[in-house]
């Protein structure tokens, strides 16, 4: 029987992969004997990765810089290393309440979030598109990370919100142009994951409210949250695109 968890022969690029979910997701490919292609603008967190990781392949700079893109995808090719999977994990938040939310606020969390995802997307597919020759099946997988803000909205973080429901877009385009190139495009939507970024809605001031949101009653840990988006990378999920994979612990069931 085949070996259902398995990324042997995986190469994927984890955007955002010097802390949190990125990181913790880095570990689980290489674990599953895949390799990381981990981008993030945070070079010393990236040595650090590599030094944990050794075969894992890093990548410093921006994710929404264009040339950034472009130059890792063709550094990948040089190497030799035939891409089956992306994940746009790169995120930041700007938290501000509607009416005094400042433009580069919005700005930054857009940009970062749809622009980056956008142009790893496409630099992605195309060397996938263009790797694939005849062959139509399963030749590639992308995920998206969205959130349940995206579904149900998020106060103070309207940018967040929107840019999380924008990968929606994104993926069930890329889901439907490419379907028949054999390439996969899913999202999944996290609830309240302990990482740095969540730190202030797992403070004291929020947690009581979100807790009881919550049905499975805490927040969910890095592992629980990636080890689904390493199903759909793998080939057991060879016959699964245009979803959305809520991993939220019922939240999504209060919405």
């Amino acid at each position: 029987m085949d070996n259902l968890g398995t990324l042997e022969g995986k190469v994927v690029i984890v955007t955002g992969a010097g802390q949190g979910i990125g990181r913790a997701l880095s570990g689980l490919i290489a674990d599953l004997g895949g390799v990381p292609v981990a981008v993030d603008l945070n070079g010393e967190a990236l040595d650090q990765l590599r030094a944990d990781i050794p075969q894992a392949e890093t990548f410093t700079g921006d994710v929404t810089d264009i040339a950034f893109a472009q130059s890792t995808m063709a550094t990948v090719q040089e190497k030799g290393l035939n891409l089956t999977g992306l994940v746009n994990n790169a995120g930041i938040t700007r938290p501000a309440m509607l009416q005094k939310m400042e433009e580069r606020q919005w700005d930054d969390v857009i940009r970062v979030h749809l622009k980056g995802a956008y142009l790893w997307t496409q630099a992605v597919g195309r060397a996938m598109i263009a790797n694939a020759g005849d062959r139509k099946r399963n030749i590639g997988s992308l995920v998206h990370i969205s959130s349940i803000a995206g579904r149900g909205g998020s106060i103070g973080q309207v940018n967040y919100a929107a840019a999380k429901a924008g990968l929606f877009g994104v993926s069930m385009t890329a889901a439907k142009e490419w379907a028949r190139y054999g390439i996969r495009s899913n999202t999944v939507s996290f609830g309240v994951v302990e990482t740095p970024m969540t730190e202030v809605i797992r403070g004291e001031k929020f947690r009581d409210d979100i807790l009881s949101r919550i049905p499975m009653g805490y927040w969910a840990t890095p592992i629980e949250v990636i080890r689904p988006v390493a199903f759909l990378l793998s080939d057991s999920a060879s016959y699964i695109t245009g979803q959305n994979l809520g991993v939220d612990g019922g939240m999504n069931i209060n919405i």
